[in-house]
């Protein structure tokens, strides 16, 4: 397998190609000619209109067909941008573009740099080459949206023009009045007043991705947090657009009502310590009765929204909690290395958007290559990470409970630290210390 650089190119199989951008992106695509010219608005495929002649998106994955594309058409263009139009693209990690096979083997993979300012990203391009198809990694920044990337390719875009007929109503509006039809936020906001914590507002987002859960769960007639269909709730959240800084779920059997869902939260720390957690600002929930057993499955979801400043926050952190733990064996603290931080940033979005969890990527890449490869010049280089974890606290009171970790952490000879953290995947959340000296 190729692992393509920007301007790269490798050769397509016959057949069906697909490109994946897993994570909070909305993928699109322009179906072009040699002069980059839509022939019309139908060769643009998004999320509003998801067919055109060889070519159909899917969720997060595009299938292109050249064989089947309209007449002319000698090239596809396809881009990326956040789900959630609130949030910034450089607020999310990189996109990797998985292409693979019709029967699933991979082709080949692209890794973007870090987008800035840029709203959208042309990632890669499909292109017809004498009697073949090829594939060339763009990884170019785009500062006018979809709508003006469109416009640019000659497709018709009226401003603030309605929604059209067939596009999906949310399942929840952003709105507290909307979304409390069942009186469900309004049990929990009275429940978090009595605890000081500040009130939740519910998020279409999470709201769909709790329901989605919670109907898998019935489905199956168990409790999981991933379901037998193989994905993850925390997979379900970011694949419904909403990039987290953190995540709580609820998975519950049996309880009938809101009123009935609340008061077991209530009953036992464990369960209520989420539903009165101070850091979450957003919510969703959803509740299905039926399945093998005939229960209501309940998923509720609680969450706070990622953000550069809150990233930033979180892991300067762990760094603080990290030195205290050397500054209590005596030892120096560390210094914030940047090409640290970017290389454990990296890896921890890395295992959640190829879902691995090692030190080892499946590209046999180890924690030295990361650092070398994001230019820290250190004779030493260790890793920790994690999976799971909540919070800072919690992530470093894990890696002091583990000898190995904890030996880094009270290493002598580091001098310098990164931290990466990144949300989604099976596990939910995905911690990396880089040490370097």
């Amino acid at each position: 397998m190729s692992e393509l650089v920007p301007g790269g190119n490798v050769p397509l199989p016959d057949g069906p190609v697909s490109v994946r951008v897993p994570g909070g992106f909305d993928v699109s695509a322009l179906v072009t000619d040699d002069a980059g010219k839509v022939g019309g608005d139908e060769d643009f495929v998004f999320y509003n209109q998801p067919r055109a002649p060889g070519a159909r998106l899917s969720e997060d994955t595009l299938t292109v067909d050249p064989a089947r594309l309209r007449p002319g058409a000698t090239r596809v263009t396809v881009a990326a941008g956040p789900s959630d139009p609130g949030t910034a693209l450089s607020a999310l990690p990189s996109p990797t573009v998985h292409v693979t096979d019709a029967r699933g083997r991979t082709v080949t993979r692209f890794t973007p740099a870090r987008p800035g300012r840029e709203t959208l990203l042309l990632l890669v391009e499909f292109y017809r080459r004498g009697g073949g198809w090829k594939l060339r990694a763009l990884g170019q920044g785009y500062a006018d949206g979809l709508a003006g990337l469109a416009r640019d390719f000659g497709v018709e875009v009226e401003d603030d023009a309605p929604a059209p007929a067939e596009a999906p109503t949310p399942p929840a509006a952003d709105s507290d009045s909307d979304a409390d039809a069942d009186g469900y936020l309004s049990l929990v906001n009275s429940a978090r007043s009595t605890a000081g914590s500040r009130p939740v507002r519910a998020d279409s987002r999470l709201v769909s991705a709790a329901r989605a859960h919670a109907a898998a769960m019935a489905a199956a007639g168990t409790l999981s947090v991933e379901t037998r269909d193989g994905v993850s709730v925390h997979q379900r959240v970011v694949r419904a657009g909403f990039t987290y800084l953190t995540v709580g779920e609820h998975l519950v059997s049996g309880p009938r009502t809101p009123a009935e869902f609340v008061a077991y939260c209530l009953g036992t720390e464990r369960t209520r310590h989420t539903l009165h957690g101070a850091a979450f600002t957003h919510a969703g929930w959803g509740y299905v009765t039926g399945g093998p057993s005939g229960d209501t499955y309940w998923t509720a979801l609680w969450a706070v929204p990622l953000t550069p400043d809150g990233l930033a926050r979180t892991t300067a952190e762990v760094v603080d909690l990290t030195n205290r733990r050397r500054a209590a064996a005596g030892l120096p603290a560390l210094a914030v290395d940047t090409r640290l931080t970017a290389a454990a940033q990296a890896h921890s979005a890395d295992m959640v958007n190829r879902d691995f969890y090692s030190h080892t990527d499946p590209d046999g890449g180890k924690p030295w290559d990361r650092a070398a490869a994001a230019g820290a010049d250190r004779r030493t280089v260790g890793e920790n990470i994690a999976c799971g974890q909540r919070s800072p606290a919690d992530v470093v009171e894990g890696w002091m409970n583990s000898p190995g970790h904890r030996a880094n952490i009270l290493k002598g000879d580091f001098t310098h630290i990164g931290v990466g953290l990144a949300g989604g995947g099976r596990a939910g959340t995905y911690w990396t210390q880089l040490f370097g000296g």
